[in-house]
């Protein structure tokens, strides 16, 4: 059973992505339909003059919007995400943000509308409701509130199935097994379970937000640490920067392939593919060299 559940985690990794990206569109869709099919209820009960269509272009123009700024939030909750030592950032930041959003979507929502209205030879009516600023400001501060708190729980639920790594305490009595300034080993905690990975084992790491993707044989345990944090740790014989959001190990380096813009494209014994900046190529050119 074990196997079978970390090869489904294992394919979900590999295209989150796609799977993410459906989610959200079946969410909106979801929603988008139950908001469709009240306000037609609302329109025939009130015998209101709205033409069929209308309901429709309501809806997805509000979520066309929504769709471009949801890769804003996710970068931002990635940033600045909340935690209780970093509250007093985050909150003020989140909340700007917030304004930034709701003057975002309804300004974006209102040129779709307008748009949508024009084709069908129809003007659309900004002020066809009372308050309409003072109502999309509460709707659009919901709704961002339920994206990051959606955002935060979401990777809540991944870290603890994909395992979250941190380099060994030291113990309370004697001497520490392993040096802090350069770690040979990382701790794994995994839904409840404890196991070490070598560091000599990892074969790339990658920058993600506040945390750094260890990848060791196809899997990712994420880091918390900056990148500069985690690379003035290891051994720089062993791994090279060559990109500011990917270290390589350059054990596990199988081709180096120089492109004409002065940048490199990495290839992996395991097949994966990195980039290299040119900023990074004569340092990883040096450590190749070397480990030759």
């Amino acid at each position: 059973m074990e196997p079978d559940r970390q090869s489904r985690l294992q394919h979900y990794l590999a295209y989150r992505r796609y799977y993410e990206a459906a989610l959200v569109l079946l969410v909106m869709a979801i929603n988008s339909g139950i908001l469709i099919a009240r306000q037609r209820m609302d329109i025939e009960r009130l015998s209101l003059s709205f033409e069929r269509w209308e309901p429709w272009a309501w809806a997805y123009t509000s979520d066309a919007v929504t769709l471009v700024l949801i890769p804003f939030i996710i970068l931002l909750c990635r940033r600045v995400p909340f935690s209780w030592r970093n509250l007093r950032i985050a909150l003020p930041i989140h909340v700007l943000a917030a304004v930034g959003y709701w003057i975002a979507h309804s300004s974006g929502m209102t040129a779709f509308r307008v748009l949508v209205y024009d084709l069908h030879g129809r003007h659309y009516d900004i002020a066809g409701s009372a308050l309409p600023w003072s109502h999309e400001l509460l709707v659009d501060l919901r709704a961002y509130a339920m994206i990051v708190v959606a955002v935060h729980v979401y990777r809540f639920i991944l870290l603890r199935l994909q395992g979250e790594a941190r380099i060994l305490d030291p113990p309370d009595v004697g001497k520490p097994v392993e040096p802090k300034e350069r770690p040979q080993r990382f701790l794994v905690r995994k839904l409840g379970k404890e196991f070490l990975i070598n560091v000599t084992d990892i074969e790339w790491l990658e920058a993600q937000g506040n945390y750094v993707n260890l990848h060791v044989s196809g899997r990712a345990y994420p880091l918390r640490s900056t990148m500069s944090g985690i690379e003035a740790r290891l051994d720089p014989a062993q791994f090279v920067r060559v990109h500011r959001s990917h270290i390589v190990n350059i054990a596990c380096l199988a081709e180096i392939e120089p492109l004409d813009t002065g940048d490199a494209r990495l290839k992996l014994r395991d097949g994966t593919l990195l980039a290299c900046s040119r900023s990074y190529r004569d340092a990883l050119r040096s450590a190749a060299h070397a480990g030759a």
